[in-house]
């Protein structure tokens, strides 16, 4: 289930007021969800949370709901 979290920050960086996100939604189903703009989510991410990604890390996601399981990996969750 994606956090209510990591749900602000997504549509915050696509100036979406809501999006149904769910764990299989992959970033084409996202209106604003272009390559650009996933660098913005993730950096924004990685602010949000205090964390940092590795590119291998990032190259492997392939949804939503694998983004989650990163965030929560990386907060020891």
């Amino acid at each position: 289930m994606i956090s209510p979290e990591l749900k602000e920050v997504i549509l915050k960086q696509l100036n979406l007021d809501d999006f149904d996100l769910q764990d299989e939604t992959i970033a084409p189903q996202v209106p604003g969800w272009d390559s650009l703009n996933h660098i913005n989510i993730i950096l924004a991410i990685e602010e949000k949370f205090g964390i940092k990604f590795k590119s291998r890390e990032l190259i492997q996601l392939k949804c939503v709901g694998d983004l989650q399981k990163l965030v929560d990996s990386k907060l020891g969750k």
